[in-house]
């Protein structure tokens, strides 16, 4: 009797699985299958490229395109949608990138290595690497080249990225543009502390983006929000080199900025320029609202809490403006560590447009040099402050 109800179980347990495998119609496309050598040296860029568009052309419910564990050459390409159905791309093994400017000019492509753009519904996960080879661009004047991305995304929506690391960009990592419903969680982002403009992950005109249990050492900002932005969630994320976590900037030349419901929880700050940042030019317009920084700990960090609405990149070149940008409900909760700079906490707001509604709970800095005291500062910034504050706030309460 119980060889027969074990017979039974069998059966069920073999036909739910054949069911589910049957419902997703997983359909594979290995590179390797185009013609892909793999060898770190052969141009695999048209292979690479020819299994893409059959996997996006694929009409099964799971077509997943495989990068095995090899070494692949890739040429700056476009992976271009729309698609048939939701696509996975499987990246086990490395792709690189030119190993030099030369390279990049010769291919006349000089503003990203990867993009994925007009793609919905795209989960990108294995255990690989996309190495940028930056260090040729380092060397060289900003001014000389232009803003290069190693992984861009377009115009795509509904885009998971999972355990994936990415390392020595020539400048940002990852460009998120014109997009929504983000979500990437396992990232590992690498680039040597002083290397240029090697943001982490900047954010452009994208609503829904959640950045979750990660490690970004970079150049430049772990985290850069720029304009156009709504609902960023970003959590257990550790930073370190690198310029912090930053809103902004904001208002170059005078353009309206528009950031709402940023979320930065349970991070880790650790020999960063800067912790937690907003910036903006005296030139800006609009408004930054609904900002939460919580659980955030500092390890010999500069600047931990600063806004700086007097962001200028050169001390001379911005004069007194009779605008800025308006920055409301922001707030600072469980935030603690040791701080490089004597002024731990710093707003320095626009004298046009004060910043209002900031909130200070459960705020514990001391300075990184055993004896030295660490200090507030404030410049036309209201808002009230509760709990244990060190060092002691300079809000004022009444706007």
């Amino acid at each position: 009797e119980s060889f027969a109800i074990l017979r039974i179980m069998i059966l069920v347990l073999v036909t739910i699985i054949w069911g589910i495998g049957e419902a997703a119609q997983v359909e594979y496309f290995n590179v390797m299958d185009y013609g892909a050598k793999g060898d770190a040296i052969t141009d695999d860029s048209v292979a690479i490229l020819k299994a893409w568009n059959d996997t996006c052309n694929s009409e099964t419910d799971e077509p997943t395109m495989v990068i095995p564990g090899r070494q692949f050459f890739l040429r700056p390409t476009t992976f271009r949608g729309p698609c048939k159905s939701k696509v996975h791309f499987a990246l086990l093994g490395v792709l690189f990138a030119p190993s030099s400017p030369k390279e990049w000019k010769e291919l006349n492509d000089t503003v990203k290595f990867i993009e994925f753009e007009y793609v919905n519904g795209l989960y990108i996960h294995g255990v690989g690497l996309i190495n940028g080879h930056g260090k040729g661009w380092w060397d060289i004047s900003c001014r000389y080249h232009p803003d290069l991305k190693t992984l861009k995304f377009h115009k795509s929506n509904d885009i998971h990225m999972s355990q994936i690391r990415i390392i020595d960009s020539p400048q940002t990592h990852i460009l998120l543009l014109g997009c929504n419903d983000v979500e990437f969680k396992g990232l590992f982002i690498k680039s040597p502390d002083g290397s240029p403009n090697t943001d982490g992950i900047h954010i452009h005109a994208t609503n829904n983006v959640f950045i979750n249990s990660s490690f970004i050492g970079v150049g430049d900002d772990c985290v850069s929000i720029g304009d156009g932005i709504s609902n960023v969630n970003i959590s257990y994320v550790t930073c370190g080199p690198g310029h912090g976590i930053s809103i902004g900037s904001l208002g170059l030349s005078g353009s309206e900025s528009n950031v709402s419901n940023i979320h930065v929880r349970h991070a880790i700050f650790n020999g960063t320029q800067n912790g937690a940042r907003i910036k903006t030019y005296q030139t800006g317009r609009g408004e930054v609202r609904d900002v939460e920084f919580s659980d955030i700990k500092f390890i010999d960090a500069g600047n931990p809490i600063i806004i700086d609405q007097y962001y200028c990149g050169n001390p001379n070149g911005c004069p007194p403006t009779n605008v800025g940008v308006q920055i409301s409900n922001v707030r600072y909760t469980d935030m603690y560590g040791t701080s490089k700079a004597d002024v731990a906490v710093n707003f320095n707001c626009s004298g046009n447009v004060a910043c209002t509604d900031i909130k200070l709970e459960n705020i514990n800095l001391t300075s990184s040099t055993i004896g030295k005291q660490v200090t507030s500062s404030c410049n036309n910034a209201y808002g009230e402050a509760k709990g244990t504050i060190e060092p002691k706030s300079c809000l004022n309460s009444k706007t």
